[in-house]
């Protein structure tokens, strides 16, 4: 659809591009979390150096000393001193969520004041489009590459939802879910809010077998519900 990569991970930033073209901008101001190192490529990197957005980015891994990162480890606990602290708009454009963790526990604490715009948020599609499951809340939780990460996108919908977010579509891969103000949908005929039935795309990354993919290895631990 509307994939095209520049400096995201996959086709992320021809989705954004299409979304802001559509529902247009505010303050132009994104908010990563999971930036990487550098940056040497996210999702809101293109804004920022093509188009003079302002970000602030946080990851938890070390940094080099010339990085435009904030070393920082996110937790439900500490999002909303530090959004405030770095005064953060409230309501900035976009948000990126992608911390191989605890994703939901931390979208679902934000402050509703802090509601982006525009939501970018990894969600498990090996969790498949039905149940409501995330990993346990654990703040020193840290992946350990298989699929005993993030949470489900039946999961991360509803927490949107409280938050006025509606889903309008995955990415190809089964990696991303944009969510969008539903206030600002009412401008656009581009984007309509999704069902996780309608929006769901099945996992095509990681191992292959049988000819399918099926993400990352197993891991003997389980989700719970939300």
């Amino acid at each position: 659809m509307h994939e095209q990569r520049v400096t995201s991970q996959n086709g992320e930033d021809g989705i954004l591009a299409a979304l802001f073209e559509a529902i247009g901008t505010t303050n132009q101001h994104a908010v990563e979390f999971g930036a990487g190192i550098g940056p040497s490529e996210c999702n809101s990197l293109r804004l920022v150096d093509e188009d003079g957005w302002i970000a602030t980015w946080w990851d938890g891994a070390n940094q080099p000393d010339d990085s435009r990162v904030e070393q920082t480890f996110i937790t439900a606990e500490n999002i909303n001193g530090l959004l405030a602290d770095r005064a953060v708009p409230e309501h900035p454009d976009l948000m990126s969520i992608d911390i191989d963790s605890n994703d939901y526990w931390v979208l679902d604490a934000i402050d509703e004041r802090l509601t982006p715009r525009v939501l970018v948020i990894e969600y498990n599609a090996s969790l498949g489009p039905i149940d409501q499951l995330t990993i346990a809340y654990d703040p020193s939780f840290v992946w350990e590459v298989n699929d005993y990460f993030g949470a489900s996108l039946a999961a991360l919908t509803a927490a949107a939802a409280r938050r006025g977010l509606a889903l309008v579509g995955c990415d190809s891969l089964g990696i991303n879910a944009f969510f969008v103000d539903r206030t600002a949908l009412t401008s656009t005929t581009t984007f309509v809010e999704l069902t996780v039935a309608q929006g769901f795309v099945p996992c095509r990354y990681g191992i292959v077998e049988n000819g399918r993919h099926v993400g990352y290895r197993r891991a003997e631990r389980s989700f719970v519900e939300v």
